[in-house]
């Protein structure tokens, strides 16, 4: 049997591949777990190279989620948006050996990722965020390495024509997130209005389980009103409004112990303003957090 102690080496890696191809941190746990099987039903010494064996398994295991996790995203209800993770001091819930978060988690890219076919997207994420060689990648997708080539030329081409611009300076980025948070839980729709783009975008996940905007948002005035409509249903002394990393980037957590509901929103920030707006609602998908909501 193969040794507990190589997988675990590599434990945080294979989750940060499952997650990135598979938008889900469910799928990404299911994708660990089987990898961890088929590793512990190896022969000692069968895998001589082992983070390239089992980086090229739970690839492969995701790669195969992919095509029945597209059907089901074809009837669901309103935008999706990936199972958020968060970081920050004092959290619990995403381990640092976890995953790393960076620019490659993000709710706006992992969204563009959503447009690529399966085998884009795996090439794209094997190979652009984790440098993997096309001839393992090939292995992944059943194609020859020229073609996976093409196939990660392709997605980046994409990708880098559909993300939305946005900020490296964490700094602007909070600055504009404690800015959005003073004027909503002020009330304050002139500073609001201040910190948004005029082609801002909010877009929810409710999955159908809770009340959100079938459809993305678009325009200041639209956005600021999204904004004001949540304020309204989240009316409560029992709110809190907590600022912490959402998927690489500060962002906030809204918690409401009394009506047990719970929101976790992303922010995109372009020149001092907020850009995009991603605001998960669905429960399923916050489950993982334990907010505790």
């Amino acid at each position: 049997m193969a040794r507990l102690s190589e997988f675990e080496e590599h434990r945080g890696r294979l989750w940060g591949v499952a997650y990135r191809i598979t938008g889900s941190v469910t799928d990404a746990d299911d994708a660990v777990q089987e990898a961890w099987l088929r590793w512990q039903a190896l022969p000692d010494g069968e895998a001589a190279r082992p983070r390239a064996y089992l980086t090229t398994v739970v690839s492969r295991i995701c790669f195969d989620q992919l095509g029945s996790a597209r059907s089901r995203r074809e009837t669901y209800v309103g935008s999706w948006l990936p199972e958020p993770v968060l970081g920050g001091d004092g959290d619990a819930t995403l381990p640092e050996d976890r995953v790393t978060l960076d620019e490659s988690v993000g709710m706006a890219l992992l969204a563009v990722l959503e447009r690529l076919t399966p085998a884009e997207r795996t090439a794209f994420v094997l190979h652009d965020v984790f440098a993997v060689p096309f001839a393992e990648i090939a292995e992944v997708v059943g194609r020859t390495p020229v073609s996976v080539r093409q196939l990660a030329s392709r997605a980046r081409r994409r990708v880098r024509a559909e993300s939305p611009r946005r900020s490296v300076d964490r700094v602007e980025h909070r600055r504009a997130v404690d800015a959005f948070l003073a004027a909503a839980t002020g009330r304050d729709l002139g500073a609001l209005m201040k910190v948004l783009d005029p082609d801002a975008v909010w877009r929810a996940d409710g999955g159908g389980k809770v009340s959100a905007a079938r459809h993305p948002v678009h325009g200041r005035d639209k956005v600021a009103r999204m904004v004001e409509g949540l304020l309204c249903r989240w009316a409560s002394d029992t709110v809190t409004a907590e600022v912490r990393e959402v998927n690489g980037a500060p962002g906030l957590v809204l918690s409401d112990p009394g009506s047990g509901q719970s929101a976790v929103v992303a922010f995109t920030v372009y020149r001092g303003l907020i850009t995009e707006i991603d605001i998960v609602v669905n429960p399923d998908k916050l489950r993982h957090l334990g907010l505790g909501g």
